[in-house]
């Protein structure tokens, strides 16, 4: 997987790329200990624009995000859902413990 970071004021985005599974676990984690680190962010979108596929690993990192980022009093957003990423945040009801953007 793919990861770009962007810190732009209170707002910091993490744009993913390919396949989000346990094997992007350290690289995702290290991307986001960097944000969550900046006292500035208050709000990280991660942005799943150009993943064409996660797994259930993937969704348990979005949850630790989220707990660690509620820690920090940080807000998560997840952006750029489409095709089955999007079916499979659906199916988990991950609507209802995160914002989601188009």
């Amino acid at each position: 997987m793919q990861i770009a970071n962007e810190v732009s004021g209170d707002l910091a985005t993490l744009k993913l790329g390919g396949r989000f599974d346990f094997h992007s676990h350290r690289d995702f984690r290290s991307a986001y200990d960097k944000i969550l680190d900046t006292n500035t962010v208050r709000e990280i979108v991660i942005d799943f624009g150009e993943v064409d596929y996660l797994d259930s690993s993937a969704l348990g990192m979005l949850l630790l995000l989220r707990e660690k980022a509620d820690g920090a009093s940080k807000r998560v957003v997840l952006a750029g859902l489409q095709g089955t990423v999007k079916q499979v945040l659906e199916i988990a009801n991950f609507g209802k413990l995160f914002s989601i953007r188009a």
